[in-house]
């Protein structure tokens, strides 16, 4: 449906891109070249109703504000990534998955309907009860087809903000794949943390984490009570280099001496962690970090994680967070959605300049002979042989619903 009665963008020269609130690792939501259209001000809830769990928000809201809004009523969020900070807009144009992909899939399955504002002034209301080439354009999107004014999804109904939660120390890869296999249909949520530095019959050890909603015990404390360390100020070095990564990375993997152990959590600790630590990337000094998520197909997975973790750890370099997820067989709604069935790893590396791009080229050419690809929200350098791999089969429908006056320093990146 096109309503074409109310106003258009702002004006504005050259290009545009929607961005929410810059939640995004790489260039995807930059455009140094134009205008960045903020949608933080679209931050209204239009309706929401306790019983069937349906929510309708302008683009702008963040996660968080969803959460505040409908958890007491016993509502959540059906996906989510680690950050509750995200937008609705930046969820869907990133199509972003979560812990749970094996059990629910992506953001995008659970919109139901949005409307997109093109740059002539048209507004169109997608549904997902009139499935169309546009709405599936725009899920995972990158924010290129227009802009998100509003959205309607249908959110999980809960017990309550606390999971039941099992960690499980492993020491292998093998154990990995094991236990993700074990735990998919018992547990709504798995995740592993890798120890990306351990080599040998140690390499891919770590530990393995699966959960469910409980109804919790409200003599738990709530953690932080509104209270959140901060970094002060950003140090001159990176904190995360070879002389801590090690041994962070060893005490980490011991700090649980039992193999497995039981314990209630809160959702904010559980799904947001570095929600709780202000200014969090500035441990990694004044150049940053980069991200390398990259998924495998199934059948690649197995050989290629373990030649990818022992590339990591030869050359000495790496993060506290390395993650290790197995997503499951739905196939996802964007034509340029990132999750697809098997097994993702995502890790943070402090940006040491030529020695660290080095790396990645090397990681690249692993990914590439598998047939995987790598995740445009958390990229900043992929090559456009790379995107045109993993993304190629829907590139040519896609181009079809570009809004004529909206790019992003990614697109042109990868694609002129």
């Amino acid at each position: 449906m096109v309503d074409n009665r109310r106003a258009a963008l702002p004006d504005f020269e050259g290009k545009a891109l929607p961005r929410g609130n810059g939640r995004s690792y790489g260039d995807s939501c930059l455009n140094s070249a134009g205008t960045l259209l903020c949608t933080r001000p679209l931050d209204r809830f239009i309706s929401f109703d306790p019983v069937s769990g349906i929510l309708r928000a302008e683009a702008g809201v963040t996660l968080a504000q969803v959460i505040a809004l409908t958890l007491p009523k016993g509502w959540f969020l059906p996906v989510t990534p680690g950050t509750r900070w995200a937008t609705l807009g930046g969820a869907i144009s990133n199509d972003v998955h979560g812990k749970n992909h094996h059990v629910a899939g992506t953001f995008g399955h659970h919109v139901r309907a949005l409307e997109l504002l093109r740059s002539d002034g048209t507004r169109e209301v997608l549904s997902k009860e009139a499935p169309s080439a546009r709405l599936a354009a725009t899920i995972g999107g990158l924010g290129l087809t227009g802009l998100i004014t509003w959205c309607e999804i249908q959110l999980k109904r809960v017990p309550g903000p606390w999971l039941e939660t099992e960690s499980i120390r492993f020491g292998s890869l093998s154990d990995f794949f094991r236990l993700s296999a074990t735990s998919a249909a018992s547990h709504e949520y798995t995740v592993a943390w890798i120890d990306c530095l351990a080599k040998g019959k140690a390499l891919g050890r770590g530990h393995f984490i699966r959960s469910n909603h409980a109804t919790g015990d409200s003599s738990v404390p709530v953690p932080g009570n509104g209270q959140r360390l901060t970094f002060p100020l950003t140090p001159p070095v990176s904190l995360v280099n070879r002389l801590t990564l090690r041994p962070f990375n060893t005490l980490y993997y011991w700090r649980q001496r039992a193999r497995q152990v039981r314990s209630q959590q809160h959702y904010q600790s559980y799904f947001y962690p570095l929600d709780g630590i202000g200014h969090w990337n500035r441990m990694y000094g004044p150049r940053g970090f980069l991200q390398h998520q990259c998924v495998l197909p199934a059948g690649a997975a197995q050989d290629a994680v373990p030649a990818l973790l022992r590339q990591i750890s030869d050359s000495g370099q790496g993060s506290f967070l390395a993650v290790l997820k197995e997503f499951g067989d739905r196939p996802s709604p964007g034509m340029l959605s990132f999750a697809r069935p098997g097994t993702t790893l995502a890790l943070d590396f402090p940006n040491t300049g030529p020695s660290v791009f080095q790396l990645f080229r090397r990681l690249d050419l692993i990914v590439a002979e598998a047939g995987g690809t790598l995740y445009p929200a958390k990229d900043a350098r992929m090559a456009p042989s790379l995107f045109m791999q993993g993304y190629g089969a829907a590139l040519q429908a896609f181009q079809e619903h570009i809004d004529p006056r909206i790019s992003s320093d990614f697109w042109r990146r990868v694609m002129e």
